[in-house]
């Protein structure tokens, strides 16, 4: 698939956006270096061995550490016997065992797939069994959800790790706080576990053997709900990754032209490395630039985490917008220097305007938006880094990659009207694992990717999300987007938070109902409502306001409206 649509790539409709592009930068990324993700590797650490990789709490892995650590745990799970491209489970925050377990899997020649480490059992044991897991590696924390399904799954190797093993000696009092202060590990029993660093020590004894891996072979399998219901595995190969990797090196480049590039480059690392975003934009090019990913494990824990910021000299920094309204209503962090921020990209939802400007006025960088999704990778699309403009809109298409707006039958809409994102281009996923019924869904005949998000592209190439296809509200047959709502409420001082749904209505269909978290306690639904009044036309203004301490979110931040829905 990765191979077809590489070809494809270029042989459509003229891409009008690459006149839109920063200088030098092509239209096309040209043969990939490398034949997997192991090859890149091992170029990484020859290229960069003496450079921090991945700094957490304050210790740092270099890439020859790095290299030595997940050598030993690949060395393990070829002596266990699984067969070349089977399934590893992954159930980590971003601690330093994340990456030296991934980058081992991925060096051994098998799939990673990655967990979130919040799921409930039900969520575990269908990630599991719909993978068909032979291994997980587990952070002690999570084990008790391993516990109630692994008979359950195929899994036969269950691997625990501590908070505190990868810190040295500073590693036993972290241990200590993390289970007898905060209470964070509740009882567990995995019979026939290994532990995270008995596998380090025995690994230390053997040899990783080179498997015979290709870029058509699956490095990852990344669960997402997709544009339907049930979590499905995106099929990402080797030269999906390997190509999102160089797409975004072209781009990240011309970042430098703003500001001039150090000799180290810092990224912050706030969003989950299980998450895809953070796994390819923080980890993958992390090494692809000689990088140091400073993992922060609980990014929720705002005084924490910006307590952390202030010990770093932070030159990349993604996130999305929920992680930069948080951080700027926090005192500690509008007293931090920003002197050395190059590039501030946010992805996973839209950023809202009115944070955009304030995170420029306060860090003198402007947010450079993204867009794309597990099943591409998953940058798609891209705004200008060279320069301090905030478009609104998701950017242009990456070299290599081609965007068009759809109608309902697949047929390819004039510049300015709205209907489906589609997307071609290396970075597409190999579709669906073992889903052809959903692949042959979510994938055109002409290899263009069914996003489900809803937009337009204007005549320079400049895509406007306007929302998901489910999340549109129908207001007495009128279209009604959430983001447009969500944006202008934002817009009022006294309002930290806000989210807009459907709801039904006897009158007109459905109504918009607006949920809002207060940042001024005396604000009123009347506020709200004038508030609207002023800046939305009649059917698109929420008849219902309803206040909340906190709204629900995804284990990114990103905030969850199916769960307002109820």
């Amino acid at each position: 698939m990765a191979e077809a649509s590489m070809q494809q790539a270029g042989s459509g409709a003229a891409k009008n956006w690459v006149k839109s592009y920063p200088p030098g930068v092509p239209a096309e990324i040209g043969p990939l270096p490398y034949r997997s993700l192991g090859e890149f590797f091992d170029h990484a650490v020859a290229q960069h061995s003496w450079r921090p990789a991945f700094t957490c709490m304050g210790k740092s892995l270099t890439f020859a550490d790095l290299n030595v650590q997940s050598g030993r745990i690949g060395a393990w799970l070829q002596s266990l016997g699984l067969a070349k491209g089977d399934r590893v489970a992954v159930m980590m925050p971003n601690i330093l065992q994340n990456p030296v377990i991934v980058y081992g899997i991925l060096r051994a020649g098998y799939t990673v797939v990655n967990v979130n480490p919040l799921y409930t059992p039900r969520e575990l044991e269908h990630q599991l069994v719909d993978a068909g897991a032979k291994a997980i590696f587990v952070l002690e924390n999570f084990a008790h959800t391993v516990e109630q399904v692994v008979a359950r799954t195929k899994v036969k190797h269950v691997v625990v790790a501590t908070m505190g093993d990868m810190l040295g000696v500073k590693g036993l009092l972290v241990n200590l706080v993390v289970r007898r202060v905060k209470k964070l590990v509740p009882a567990w029993s995995l019979p026939g576990h290994v532990s995270f660093r008995s596998v380090l020590a025995k690994g230390e004894k053997l040899q990783l053997a080179k498997p015979n891996v290709g870029p058509g072979d699956v490095a990852f399998l990344q669960y997402t709900g997709g544009t339907t219901g049930v979590s499905k595995g995106a099929t990402l190969t080797h030269a999906n990754l390997l190509s999102n990797m160089a797409q975004m090196e072209l781009w990240l480049n011309t970042a430098f032209l703003r500001k001039p590039r150090p000799d180290n480059l810092t990224f912050m690392c706030a969003l989950p490395l299980y998450h895809i975003f953070a796994l390819t934009v923080n980890s993958l090019m992390g090494l692809a630039t000689g990088g140091n990913n400073i993992l922060i494990p609980n990014p929720r824990d705002i005084p924490a985490f910006v307590a952390e910021l202030g010990k770093y000299k932070t030159n990349i920094f993604p996130g999305l917008n929920t992680l930069f309204n948080a951080l700027m209503n926090n005192p500690e962090f509008q007293k931090l220097d920003f002197a050395s921020l190059i590039l501030t990209f946010g992805g996973g939802m839209a950023v809202q305007r009115p944070v955009a400007e304030r995170w420029l006025a306060m860090t003198h960088c402007p947010i450079h938006e993204g867009y794309g999704l597990s099943e591409t990778s998953p940058v798609a699309t891209a705004n200008r880094l060279d320069t301090d403009e905030f478009t609104g809109t998701i950017g242009m298409p990456l070299p290599s990659t081609e965007v068009e707006i759809r109608d309902e039958n697949g047929n390819s809409l004039p510049t300015g009207e709205i209907g489906e994102i589609c997307i071609r281009g290396p970075q597409v996923m190999a579709g669906y694992w073992q889903r052809p019924d959903e692949t042959a869904k979510a994938i055109s005949p002409d290899g263009f990717f069914r996003t489900g998000d809803i937009g337009f592209m204007n005549a320079a190439g400049l895509t406007k999300i306007v929302d998901r296809k489910k999340d549109m509200i129908l207001v007495s047959g009128f279209n009604v987007f959430p983001n447009e709502i969500e944006e202008v409420v934002a817009t009022h001082p006294g309002i930290l938070e806000c989210a807009a749904i459907g709801i039904a209505d006897p009158h007109s269909g459905e109504a918009v109902k607006l949920f809002v978290v207060r940042k001024d306690p005396n604000l009123t639904e009347e506020d709200v409502k004038r508030h609207c009044a002023e800046n939305l036309t009649n059917y698109k203004r929420p008849r219902h306001v309803e206040f909340r301490d906190e709204l629900p979110k995804s284990n990114v931040g990103k905030i969850l409206r199916k769960d307002l829905r109820g």
